[in-house]
């Protein structure tokens, strides 16, 4: 008997992602893997991302595992649910037990719950997969499991939230031989010329921004050691020797005595590989900025979701827009990359908003910026804020809380286009500070479709 890990991810389905060519390990389902090892659970990893539906079923076919435990999320849950549908309705898979987990399983149990899976884990998977397994596998009750919920005589029910793992130094290493990390390594060779791999330092986030959610690892902040992290990094230096690492953390300078420590050991083990992160403007100071450079950071992501204040607050940020600016701006001059996050279309933004957006990305200067148009996630804030003002509810089974729409100060449309001027204006900028190195092609374009989106964005103001 066995329990395969798997998720519905499939690279080739996804056009935007086969452009980017960036895919990562699914960590998560690695931690858990091996946990079970370390508790003689025999289990098989089913990484997805670069094989296709059909070789995901034959390879549970073959197998035939008492049960098939699956992460879904927001991108990946219209393809988990044709997979349960398939599992549970033909017999050639032996009608394993299926079990979901991941972000998208909290606010919405009975949806999935309705679609024929067996149990949900909602939380941190590693013990509950575990002592869920153990009880499947022998009959015995699992009412007494904390963290799960299943349907009994077509009623929900949630037993008590699991304890979330206080020491994080317990947990084993992700189980990266169960998957071909080569595949991972090679694509971003390829299309990049440098790989990439990711490593997880901590578990929740101890911030209030409306918009994200804390589904899996609640509104806390635990941390592994930070000697066990650089040993990490070592091992992976040693064993595949990436040219740069991700680390997955929300807020990767939120404790400044763990950065100094971390500092010192990636420098005693000799564990430096080039690394990018995220984190807060406000956590961040000349003495973490000149520590992370010596550390092998080249690139931070420093959050501000929108060059408005008011929007900003509107978020619960609690930070000041120059401030984060002045982050930017402190780490370009370290010669360290910079990347931060724009989001429009939020409750309340308006034309000035935007411009106010603008111009911070122009003055702050990012050597990255990713943008997005706002959507509500259920269980967040945000959601909760605007669920009575939600004109598009597209149906669950066929779509994705980025499929949502609800009353905002424009139209939707207003936004796309909204998009389109951020980015091509601010590219505009960025060619124009070249200098006589600018091309000169390039920013007539970039001004034109600037130009042509501020327009759009006048006739679909509604």
């Amino acid at each position: 008997m066995s329990i395969i890990l798997t998720h519905t991810y499939y690279l080739l389905e996804d056009d935007k992602e086969q452009k980017i060519m960036k895919p990562y390990a699914p960590l998560g389902l690695l931690y858990i893997s091996a946990y079970l090892d370390e508790n003689s659970i025999e289990n098989h990893v089913y990484d997805s991302t670069f094989y296709s539906k059909a070789e995901q079923l034959n390879f549970i076919e073959e197998k035939q595992p008492k049960a098939v435990a699956i992460y879904t999320n927001l991108m990946t849950k219209i393809n988990v649910i044709k997979l349960v549908k398939i599992l549970k309705t033909d017999a050639k898979y032996g009608f394993p037990k299926l079990i979901l987990g991941g972000p998208d399983i909290t606010y919405n149990c009975e949806n999935y719950l309705n679609t024929g899976v067996d149990f949900l884990i909602i939380g941190e998977g590693e013990q509950t997969t575990l002592e869920l397994y153990n009880a499947i596998t022998n009959n015995e009750d699992f009412s007494a499991i904390t963290g799960i919920a299943y349907l009994e005589n077509g009623n929900v029910i949630k037993t008590p939230p699991r304890a979330k793992m206080k020491d994080l130094s317990d947990l084993p290493l992700p189980n990266r031989a169960a998957i071909p990390v080569e595949k991972y390594l090679n694509t971003w060779k390829t299309h990049h010329g440098k790989s990439s791999m990711t490593i997880s330092t901590q578990r929740g986030c101890p911030y209030t921004c409306k918009w994200c959610s804390t589904a899996v690892y609640g509104q806390s902040y635990r941390r592994r050691p930070a000697e066990m992290v650089a040993a990490e990094m070592r091992m992976l230096k040693d064993t595949y020797n990436p040219d740069g690492i991700w680390f997955v953390d929300d807020v990767f300078s939120v404790s400044h005595k763990w950065i100094r420590e971390f500092h010192k050991e990636v420098l005693k083990q000799d564990a430096i590989i080039p690394f990018e992160c995220i984190t807060r403007a406000e956590r961040l100071n000349d003495e973490i900025l000149q520590l992370l450079k010596e550390a092998g950071c080249f690139r931070i992501w420093i959050g501000a979701e929108s060059g408005s204040q008011k929007i900003i607050d509107a978020m619960d940020r609690r930070v000041d827009v120059d401030v984060v600016k002045s982050a930017i701006q402190n780490t370009n001059a370290l010669g360290m990359e910079t990347g931060t996050f724009i989001m429009v279309g939020y409750p309340g933004e308006d034309e000035k908003d935007i411009n106010e957006t603008i111009t911070y990305l122009k003055a702050a200067n990012p050597t990255h910026f990713t943008i997005t148009v706002a959507y509500p996630i259920k269980g967040t804030s945000l959601y909760n804020e605007i669920k009575d003002k939600i004109t598009v509810q597209p149906n669950w089974e066929t779509s994705t809380d980025r499929d949502i729409d609800f009353t905002r100060t424009h139209s939707r449309k207003y936004y796309d286009y909204a998009v389109r001027r951020i980015v091509n204006e601010v590219n505009y900028s960025k060619e124009i500070l070249k200098g006589p190195d600018k091309n000169l092609l390039t920013t007539f374009k970039l001004k034109t479709k600037s130009i042509l989106a501020q327009t759009a964005m006048k006739l679909y103001r509604g």
